[in-house]
Formats: structure tokens, C-alpha cells, sequence
């Protein structure tokens, strides 16, 4: 009778304990992969002709909702990060390029156009999806890449910017163990059995990635604690220089791509899917999301007894941007999308996207638009929080627990319907696009004085019934529909305009002959007036009108590595402009624009060659 008790005691518990309320504020889990392409997952293999192994993606992508037009914020890596981070356009946050911090100079003297200002860092007055849910009693998280704050190295880091809990390590992508040499076999040390190598491989013969294992350890802390968490798993895989570190996934893909083993260093950028060292990047990202969610599939939720962690977690995987894929350093191939990383073409800038959670139906496959940046208003609203009113994402909340398939459940904050979508790269690729519906038109801000550029690109990628049409973006329809191109351009440069987007400048030094470039004016003089306030005068006659001007400073001028920032300038009169110093500036520049958009920076500075070891500072005028 007693044992009988007992058992009637444990089954009613059970019962209990599985009948339990959900807690109120869900988990979070972003793994991003860095590079990763659009066609690099077996799930999103359009062909069905994939060379890359992604098992358990690939199964775990029919747990969920996977979206065929998922969209990173920018074709590079610091702006999608900073953008994924506060859930706004890099445009708004002011970092659009990976340039962080340097004072605008021409990339060459054949170059017509000059990049921005680009932050140094990410501003603090953005705050981070972790200071936004750590504010509701969040466990906060980073393990990777961190990516958002250039040069300055001891300010706008995780733990200043919301995380509880941050590690920085490189795990396999690390090159400390031996110099990477691409020409030469092995191109780094392949992970061993032995007890002492930070590389060991595992029960299932993967090598161990400590960025993973970081990861894995906030989890653990987390699984510890009463308070739900939000984990930013930020790898550096599958970025280059390409790491095999397990060599039994090395040999896999060299046979299946018809090398001999050993390698010799040629098979490095071949064309296509044919990098077996990519390859196995590809599979270990893979390994690593499998680390992850089975951790959470296996681990009981501390603050739901007989339910796991994975039960009450929303789990987001994607890409900072498309898929490498540079004319000389091939690392995949994005097709049938257009080019690759760096570019706003689809390539660059179209990821696999695979969203997992509470209420997100089963085996959803969806063609409706969403980016990256859509996560932090998506996280917030299911975890009870407020939105800040000038987040650019929108909330996904009632599109993937309703219908993943309707567009119209994607709403901005006023109500209205999400219609289009903006990227901007002016230091990148000198363009800016918009994507709606089926039309993508890029615009090209070089197109002045270049005969071999378009000033716009107008692509009809789907047709009206959204079956591809173009894809590949390889038909340049903008002249057959002209009413299409303005309507897109007007809708592009209002919502640019309205996020306060820099644009590129003119280069009055460009070793081409350029139209007006007659008119800018030159500085005749500069000095201070008092201690505090900087001042330059310049040409008025037969010149082009000064509009804009900035200070362009350092407060560590003197240092190897300076850190640049930006204030404003006035002209306070036809042929003056002055600007207040900072305290403790050690050396500025001053920046002047016309109105014909040409840059006048002084002192000038050069465009430097790689690694020619001259500061920007050699140029700036010290502040004595």
C-alpha cells in the first residue's frame, strides 16, 4: 500500500509539474554565422546540387519557419551587428561601413568619390537588445565576435553595453597556434586526441571550438539561475582566412571535390562550391548548432520544472551578409543570386534565416521579407517589453505565431504595413538599394563622370504572381520603366533623409578630370581664436558656395592606433567657417563640403597605400 502511495504520489507530481504554467518571459537565442551564404545550407539548396553538409540545420529548419527572402542589414559585418544589436538601420546608428572611426580620405587617387564619416563606435545613446532586456530582469550573454566598435578598444564593449557575461575567443577560427600560410598543407594544426590540445576533438571526432564552448558556458550559468536569458552567440566561422582544424572533414570534401590528398594550397579560391576548407567550416558552424540546441533540448528550464530549456526558447539563425564571393578569393558561390559579400546585389546581402520557438509552427517555409534587424523588436514584444520609437525593425510576433505566409502581419510601429526595404553602403560600394515587392533598384552614387556606371539599376526579381524572373539580377530594366525608378528613388532618399543616412562626397583630388571640380574652393588660412574655438578660411570668388562643414578629432592623436570622432562645424560667414575644440583634443582636421558635393578636407590627406605605415595624424593639425 505504501509503495502504491508512492508511485500514485511521483505520477501526479510528474503530472504537476508538466501541466505547469509557461513562465511568463521566454528565452532568446541568436547564433549568427559570419559570411555564411545564401546557398551554403543543404535547406536552402535551390538546385538540390549542394556539396556542403548541414544535417542538423537542415533538420532543424522543419522545427520552425524558414524564410527564403531573409535579408541581413548590410552586405558587411560591423553595420549588420550594430543594426542586429539595437534593431535600427546601420544608417540611423551611423555605422555603414567596416572603416569605423577614420577621417573621410578617396580609397586611391583614381577614386571620383570619398566614403563618410563612419563612427569609431557604436553610440551609447543606441541602447543594445541586451541593455533593453536586461532592464526586464534578462541574463544577458555574448560568446564571439563583437565587431561594433573599431578602434576603441576600451569603451563600447559587451560588458559596457549590456551583457552580464562576454568572451571574445576566436575558438578554431584562432591563428595563434602556428602563422597561416595559404600556399602551403596543413595551413594550421589539425586538432589531435590529446588531452592538452585546445583543439581536441571530441566523441563525434569534431575539433573543439572554444567560442562554442563559451556559449555553451553562459547557457549553463544560465540554466543555474531563476531569471530567463538572452544569448548573442556571434561565431567567427565561417568567415575567412578558411580553418580546417578537423581534418577527417578536410579529406571528406577534398574527395568529394575530386582533390588529392594531401592539399597543396591551390585549392584556396577555386570558383564555385570547390573549397574543401570552407566546406568544412561550413559543416563544424553546423557541429556548433547542434552543440547549442541540443544543450537546451536536454537541459531542464529552472524556472519550469519538467519542461526544458529548448521548449521555451526562441532561437533566430542567420547571417551578417552573403556569402564571399570576390573576383580573386572565391569562397562560395551564391547563385543563382548576383555576386556576394560587399555588394548590394542579392548575393550580398540575402542570408538564410531559420526562426524556432513557442507557437512557431512546424515546417513552415515562407517567401515573405524580413531582415535581421527585425529580431529586437520581435524579442521585446514577446517578452512584454516596449519598443523604442525609433527602432526600424518590425515586430514579427503575430506574423510567425499567426501565419508566416502573410506579408501584411508585418507592421511598423504606427500601424502601417511594411512595404519596403532600404540597405546603404556609401564607403562600400558607393550605393544604396530598396527592395518592394518584386522590383530592387540600386542606385549608384559614383555614376558622375563614370562612364561605366549606371546611376540606377532597376531588376525585376519576381514577377507579379512571385515566381523568379530575374533572380540573378542580370536585366537592367530601369529605361522600360521609368515611373517605377522615380517611385523607388523617391521612396529610397525620404526614408535615407528620414534616418539621417550620410552620403558620399565628390573628390576634388581625383586623378580624373571631373565636372566642376574648377569650382571648389581652396583653404587660404587657418588658425585659433582663443583657446577653444578653430577656424578656416577659403576661396569665394568664381567658387562653389561651403554648405556643411565638421571637426574631424582625435584625443589620442599621438597614439599608434588613434581614434577619430566628429563634431560639428559652421559657416559663419561667405569665406569662414569655425568650429569649438573639444577638450583634450590633440589633433583635427577640418572638413568643408561645396555645394556641388565635393569634399575639401584639410589638411589634405593623402590616399594611402596598405600597410604604408603613415597615421592619419601625420596630416592633422596639432592643437598646441
Amino acid at each position: 500500500m505504501l509503495q502504491l502511495t508512492l508511485l500514485l504520489s511521483i505520477v501526479f507530481s510528474s503530472i504537476a509539474l508538466a501541466q505547469s504554467p509557461r513562465p511568463e518571459k521566454p528565452n532568446f537565442m541568436f547564433i549568427y554565422a559570419d559570411d555564411l551564404g545564401w546557398q551554403d545550407l543543404g535547406s536552402y539548396d535551390v538546385d538540390d546540387n549542394g556539396i556542403f553538409d548541414t544535417p542538423y540545420i537542415d533538420e532543424l529548419a522543419k522545427e520552425g519557419a524558414l524564410f527564403w527572402e531573409g535579408y541581413s542589414p548590410a552586405c558587411v559585418c560591423g553595420p549588420s551587428r550594430a543594426s542586429v544589436l539595437t534593431g535600427k538601420h546601420p544608417a540611423r546608428v551611423g555605422l555603414t561601413g567596416v572603416g569605423f572611426g577614420s577621417p573621410p580620405k578617396p580609397k586611391a587617387a583614381s577614386f571620383r568619390v570619398i566614403p563618410p564619416y563612419i563612427y569609431c563606435r557604436l553610440p551609447k545613446s543606441h541602447d543594445t537588445i541586451a541593455e533593453l532586456l536586461k532592464d526586464a530582469g534578462y541574463y544577458t550573454g555574448h560568446a564571439g565576435k563583437w565587431h561594433v566598435s573599431g578602434k576603441a578598444y576600451n569603451s563600447a564593449q559587451p560588458g559596457t553595453q549590456g551583457f552580464d557575461f562576454t568572451r571574445q575567443n576566436r575558438g578554431i577560427h584562432n591563428l595563434s597556434a602556428a602563422a597561416f600560410n595559404p600556399n602551403t598543407f596543413p595551413r594550421v594544426p589539425f586538432g589531435t586526441s590529446d588531452a592538452d590540445d585546445e583543439y581536441q576533438l571530441d566523441e563525434n571526432g569534431f575539433a573543439h571550438d572554444q567560442t562554442t564552448q563559451d556559449a555553451l558556458d553562459f547557457l549553463t550559468l544560465a540554466a543555474d539561475r531563476t531569471d530567463p536569458f538572452y544569448c548573442y552567440f556571434a561565431t567567427y566561422i565561417v568567415h575567412g582566412p578558411h580553418i580546417a582544424r578537423t581534418e577527417s572533414l578536410l579529406k571528406k570534401y577534398a574527395e568529394r571535390m575530386g582533390y588529392d590528398y594531401p592539399l597543396t594550397g591551390a585549392e584556396y579560391y577555386p570558383p564555385g562550391q570547390n573549397n574543401p576548407y570552407y566546406a568544412a567550416m561550413v559543416e563544424r558552424f553546423d557541429y556548433s548548432v547542434r552543440q547549442i540546441v541540443e544543450y537546451l533540448k536536454e537541459t531542464e528550464d529552472p524556472r519550469w520544472p519538467g519542461h526544458t530549456l529548448f521548449e521555451n526558447t526562441y532561437i533566430f539563425i542567420s547571417s551578417d551578409n552573403g556569402g564571399m564571393e570576390w573576383a580573386s578569393e572565391y569562397a562560395t558561390d551564391n547563385f543563382p543570386l548576383h555576386h556576394g559579400k560587399t555588394s548590394q546585389a542579392e548575393g550580398g546581402i540575402r542570408v538564410p534565416y531559420i526562426i524556432i520557438g513557442p507557437g512557431i509552427s512546424a515546417g513552415v517555409e515562407s517567401d515573405v521579407i524580413i531582415n535581421n534587424y527585425d529580431a529586437v523588436p520581435t524579442m521585446l514584444t514577446l517578452a512584454g517589453q516596449p519598443l523604442p520609437t525609433d527602432i526600424d525593425g518590425c515586430d514579427l510576433t503575430e506574423f510567425l505565431l499567426t501565419d508566416p505566409n502573410d506579408a501584411s502581419l508585418i507592421k511598423h510601429q504606427d500601424g502601417s504595413i511594411r512595404n519596403h526595404m532600404v540597405w546603404h553602403a556609401p564607403s562600400t560600394t558607393y550605393t544604396s538599394s530598396i527592395r518592394s515587392d518584386r522590383w530592387k533598384l540600386i542606385y549608384h552614387y559614383d555614376h558622375v563622370d563614370h562612364p561605366a556606371v549606371d546611376e540606377f539599376k532597376l531588376c525585376e526579381i519576381y514577377d507579379e504572381h512571385g515566381n523568379p524572373k530575374d533572380i540573378n539580377e542580370s536585366i537592367n530594366v530601369a529605361d522600360q520603366y521609368p515611373e517605377t525608378v522615380n517611385q523607388l528613388k523617391t521612396q529610397l532618399f525620404l526614408t535615407l533623409d528620414e534616418m539621417g543616412a550620410t552620403m558620399p562626397y565628390r573628390n576634388p583630388n581625383c586623378s580624373f578630370t571631373l565636372t566642376n571640380e574648377e569650382l571648389v574652393p581652396a583653404v587660404t588660412g587657418h588658425g585659433k581664436s582663443g583657446e577653444a574655438t578653430a577656424w578656416v578660411e577659403f576661396e569665394v570668388e568664381g567658387k562653389a558656395a561651403i554648405t556643411d562643414a565638421s571637426l574631424i578629432y582625435a584625443l589620442d592623436g599621438n597614439s599608434n592606433n588613434p581614434e577619430w570622432f566628429i563634431a560639428p562645424a559652421s559657416v559663419v560667414d561667405t569665406d569662414r567657417v569655425e568650429a569649438a575644440i573639444p577638450e583634450g583634443t590633440t589633433h583635427y582636421f577640418f572638413n568643408l563640403v561645396d555645394e556641388n558635393n565635393y569634399l575639401v578636407s584639410y589638411p589634405y590627406i593623402a590616399p594611402k597605400l596598405p600597410n604604408d605605415g603613415v597615421k592619419d595624424s601625420h596630416y592633422a593639425i596639432i592643437n598646441e
